[in-house]
């Protein structure tokens, strides 16, 4: 908007004691008294306070002398221009002729009863802060007649102003440092004649705007446009004058019942000062946090209204409406606007459900995750609130964010402070200038109180089309979670057709909610689904959980019910104990690969279904019991998957104490019921104790540290019909020793221009366990662990405590580091290491076993494979990483990995990758290329091409295109995933999202951050639980 320059426009400053003080200063010139020069407190003005005078001793200061003040004298006059010359003339005052029918009058302050009559007529003090209060005043007679003056009065003459100035303050206060005051005449001491008391405006005591009328006695406190530290004082000496000079800025006001001062300036200036005023030309109005600007405002000091004519704008705070007409109530923040334009701009109200009445309880401290689904249902929103506090907290929203709205309306009304109320209205969250979408309303009301928007007759416009209705909708204001419809999303996919789901969100509690999430499959039919959610404190500590069910009646491809089941909970408490539940079971085997909402969820066969309850005892040991069970799914018929056993139950005890007699002594404890969920499986239970203690030495340059242990386990076993002849019951009891030990070198080095810090890490263990055969021990929960750098340094190479193998061995790894120096961030590492075998590792696993996967056979050679590996930053931007497991002996690579990332920047990636493996059980040749690049303006392209060479087909692709226009995203994506050697799946799709309001369509977000390392977004989304229709 292009404003003109104003051209010394007549300003005029109206507040509480305007009207009284100029009158006064009238009737004092009109007895001919001198003019004193106008003051201001200089803390008003951000400077220093002025130091005060020491008052002169009783028998110095002056003796005031009342005279006669002949008030009905006073004459109405018609100003001359210029208004500088009217004010050079001494002992004259001259008052603008007021417009015909109306008379300029006296206004009296009503007084309450037990408040004395005022003063005899001395002059009021100029005060540079606060007039002094009115209960200072010496009492009169009762017949009229005014008393004797104090004998340490001062009389002081008020100069009115008549160029622009800082406000007349509240009437009723000084401040506490200073009130310099002019010297007074020469005064008899008593008064010869009795004259009547003078009017409230001669008297110096103000009229505040509103409050003309009101009968009540103006208390003495601090003024609402004075910082606190102003308080009222006693009167000082006269501390000297103080230039009037333009403030930058207004101190703000402190919370008070009293008004505030007016500031009026423009062109023309006319009217009756305490009744009504009209400004044109340039018009402005200021008021402590707002400003009114427009061609015409007429001002009613009584009722504190203001109506603007010609291009109105009001500024309040960081808002803006702008309109050809508006009318308003400033202190009740009550008026309307005409064919308005608004611009809001607030800072999410942190205390709204404290205004509510909810007082959020202080015990809570549960922590926000962000983590996604693990049962294949649609993936729960985020619960981590205390009791009352209704804003979802993310890591990348802050509490106290901002939002910026932006529209027009026929009429805005606004209903007190944060509450707004518009008629055919339009709503947006997009810069000006950009109108991409925005909510068309019949009626739209925004309660900034509750931080939430509703509106009538709510139409969706998107590029100019109308692309979504509603007779009702509703949406918050930040990021609050509310009852209501969810925006709907869609999709399709090859297995079900076209996906609809409309779901409801229910904000039961501030710790409680759920989503009924109606789901409509074209080829299948409709499918119900629940999720239901709960947060809360009980014995000291907090638990949280939650439930999903999933129901389709009748599924018209397989002619059944379909339906799943996901139970999770979680409790701590101040005794010491934990415990959780984490259940899921499906109907089918097919139930993820035809009804997930996640395509990534396809490839699930093993459910988990576990109780698990901790003690933790003086927090050096621990006890935990757990009972473990999996549903096993069958997908592919030709590939079956072998069924875990249950562990029906589980109980462990964990223990260590770090400094027992300069030791580090531990101990491990376990015992554990296998059942089989087929009859044919050999089941029992097995009991496990290793104590074992270290004796560490640890140098800031070198550590040694021994340790030693043993291994008891038993085992008491039952077999099936055929197997009854193998033993029920056995011992295993093995002696473990080893050293771990290491040294670290530093020295300065420079790369590619750059001082880093260059160390080297050499490390040798060494282990030793004797042999003992256990082949004949089932293999309940064991597996050949991972050959891999932490497995290299572990005193056992499987996984679980059915096998413990033999090993006189020493490892030997180094390691180097470039460190920078100024950050202490790691710019590369790399490491190589072997291990050295001085006798045969007899202990494997059986080729077959029953419930056990085919082993491994024995060791030939006297060294491991080696292993190499390197992680880094090649280059700004640029990072590789590499592993490689080579077979000396066969001079072959067993397996490698190779890998690179280039990210130059926000919303740009490449990633490549090869991977190889020639183990029999899970050979591997794979390429895999992703990444996420702007291709044109605004576009962005997303993919990812996963290729097998051993079964020449694509193991993953996905395709996409991604629109950002900065107020709102469009996203196209298309997925498609090998689940099986002969199947795969392919879903599709395609989300709008608005930004501040909600996203339309099906969220692919989920699948392009697993999916393409480093993914993105150019666009935050918004949480489907915050806006609702």
């Amino acid at each position: 908007m292009t404003f003109t320059p104003r051209r010394k426009p007549l300003t005029l400053i109206f507040c509480c004691s305007f009207a009284g003080t100029l009158a006064a200063s009238f009737a004092e010139q009109a007895q001919g008294q001198g003019a004193a020069p106008f003051r201001v407190d200089p803390v008003l003005l951000g400077l220093p306070p002025v130091k005060p005078v020491a008052a002169p001793a009783a028998a110095d200061r002056p003796v005031a002398e009342t005279r006669p003040v002949q008030a009905p004298a006073v004459a109405t006059q018609p100003v001359q221009l210029p208004v500088e010359e009217a004010a050079t003339t001494a002992g004259q005052a001259e008052l603008r002729q007021p417009s015909a029918g109306n008379t300029l009058a006296p206004v009296q302050l009503p007084v309450e009863s037990a408040v004395p009559l005022l003063d005899p007529p001395h002059a009021p003090r100029t005060q540079a802060t606060r007039p002094v209060p009115v209960e200072e005043a010496s009492p009169t007679a009762a017949d009229g007649e005014l008393s004797q003056p104090p004998a340490d009065s001062t009389v002081a003459p008020v100069e009115p102003p008549v160029e622009r100035a800082a406000p007349l303050l509240d009437p009723h206060l000084v401040h506490e440092e200073a009130v310099p005051v002019a010297p007074p005449a020469a005064a008899s001491a008593a008064s010869e004649t009795a004259r009547p008391a003078l009017p409230p405006q001669a008297a110096g005591v103000g009229v505040a705007p509103g409050q003309a009328r009101r009968s009540a006695t103006p208390p003495a406190t601090a003024s609402p446009s004075l910082p606190r530290a102003l308080v009222p004082a006693e009167r000082a000496a006269d501390a000297g004058a103080l230039a009037l000079r333009i403030a930058e800025a207004i101190v703000p006001p402190v919370a008070s019942s009293q008004p505030r001062p007016i500031f009026l300036s423009a062109q023309r200036i006319s009217g009756v000062i305490d009744r009504e005023l009209l400004a044109e030309g340039d018009a402005e109005l200021r008021k402590v946090g707002k400003v009114i600007t427009a061609d015409r405002l007429t001002y009613w000091p009584v009722d504190d209204e203001v109506e603007g004519a010609g291009n109105v704008r009001l500024e309040q705070g960081d808002d803006v409406i702008f309109g050809p007409l508006a009318r308003l109530k400033l202190e009740d923040q009550v008026g309307f606007f005409d064919q308005a334009t608004y611009f809001l701009k607030r800072q999410a109200n942190p205390g709204a459900a404290k205004q509510a009445g909810k007082e959020a309880s202080s015990q809570w401290a549960a922590a926000a995750t962000d983590e996604d689904s693990t049962t294949g249902f649609a993936p729960p929103r985020v619960l981590s609130i205390k009791p009352g506090q209704t804003r979802l907290k993310t890591q990348n929203k802050p509490a106290n964010e901002l939002t910026e709205a932006r529209g027009e309306a026929e009429r805005i009304d606004l209903e007190g402070e944060n509450q707004i109320r518009m008629t055919a209205a339009t709503y947006t969250t997009c810069k000006p200038g950009n109108d991409d979408w925005y909510l068309g309303f019949s009626e739209l009301r925004l309660d900034y109180d509750n931080e939430v928007g509703s509106g009538d007759d709510a139409t969706v416009h998107f590029l100019g089309v109308p692309i979504l209705y509603s007779p009702w909708a509703s949406f918050p204001l930040n990021n609050e979670r509310k009852s209501g419809f969810l925006t709907p999303r869609y999709g399709s996919s090859s297995d079900n057709g076209f996906d609809f789901v409309l779901p409801y969100y229910w904000n039961i509690a501030p710790n409680m909610d759920a989503t009924i999430s109606p789901r409509l499959l074209s080829k299948r039919g409709l499918l119900l689904g629940t999720d239901f959610r709960y947060l809360n404190t009980a014995y000291g500590g907090s638990y949280r959980g939650e439930a999903v069910v999933e129901y389709l009646p009748h599924d018209r491809e397989t002619g059944t019910d379909r339906w799943g089941v996901t139970l999770q909970h979680n409790q701590t408490s101040a005794m010491g104990l934990s415990g959780a539940i984490d259940y899921t079971r499906v109907s089918d085997n097919d139930y993820y690969t035809d009804l997930s909402s996640q395509i990534t969820n396809t490839a699930k066969t093993q459910l988990l279904q576990q109780g698990l309850l901790t003690y933790g005892g003086g927090g050096w040991w621990t006890a935990t019991a757990n009972v473990q069970s999996y549903q096993t799914l069958q997908p592919d018929p030709k590939n079956p998957v072998a069924k875990p056993y249950r562990l029906f139950p589980q109980i462990t005890v964990n223990a260590r104490q770090p400094d027992l007699l300069s030791t580090d002594s531990a101990f491990f404890g376990q015992y554990t019921d296998f059942v089989h969920p087929d009859n044919n499986k050999v089941e029992g239970q097995r009991s496990v104790l290793q104590p074992q203690v270290s004796l560490p030495y640890v140098t800031p340059g070198w550590y040694v540290i021994p340790r030693a242990g043993v291994n008891f386990t038993h085992y008491q076993l039952s077999y099936p019909g055929s197997l009854n002849v193998l033993p029920t019951s056995i011992n295993r009891t093995l002696p473990i020793v080893s050293v771990d030990s290491g040294m670290t070198f530093e020295r300065p080095s420079n790369w590619f221009g750059r001082d880093y810090t260059q160390t080297l890490e050499p490390r040798l263990f060494y282990l030793n366990i004797p042999y003992v055969n256990q082949s004949n021990i089932p293999i309940f929960d064991t597996a050949l662990a991972d050959f891999n750098f932490a497995q290299i340094f572990a005193d056992n190479q499987f996984s679980g405590w059915d096998r413990i193998n033999n090993a006189n061995q020493l490892t030997a790894a180094v390691a180097s580091r470039l460190v920078d120096p100024a950050s202490g961030s790691e710019i590369m590492r790399a490491m190589i290491g072997e291990v050295f075998y001085f006798t045969n590792d007899t202990v494997s696993l059986p080729y077959f076993q029953p419930g056990t996967q085919p082993g491994t056979a024995q060791r030939k050679w006297d060294k491991s494979d080696l292993l190499a590996a390197f992680s880094g930053q090649l280059w700004p931007r640029l990072y590789a990483d590499a592993a490689v497991q080579y077979d000396i002996n066969d001079q072959r690579f067993q397996r490698y990995s190779i890998g690179t990332r280039y990210v130059p920047g926000a919303g740009k990636v490449l990633n490549a990758g090869y991977r190889y493996n020639v183990d029999a059980a899970t050979p591997i040749n794979e390429v895999d290329v992703s990444g996420q690049w702007p291709i044109s303006g605004r576009w962005q392209a997303v993919g990812r091409y996963n290729y097998s060479f051993i079964n020449a087909t694509p193991v993953e692709i996905i395709g996409g295109l991604e629109y950002n226009a900065g107020c709102w995203a469009l996203r196209t994506v298309a997925h498609r995933i090998q689940t099986t050697q002969t199947d795969s799946t392919t879903q599709f799709f395609v989300q709008l999202d608005l930004n501040g309001l909600s996203s339309i369509g099906t969220n692919p977000l989920t699948v392009l951050q697993r999916r393409i390392p480093g993914y993105s977004m150019g666009q935050a989304a918004t949480d489907q639980a915050l806006a609702e229709w």
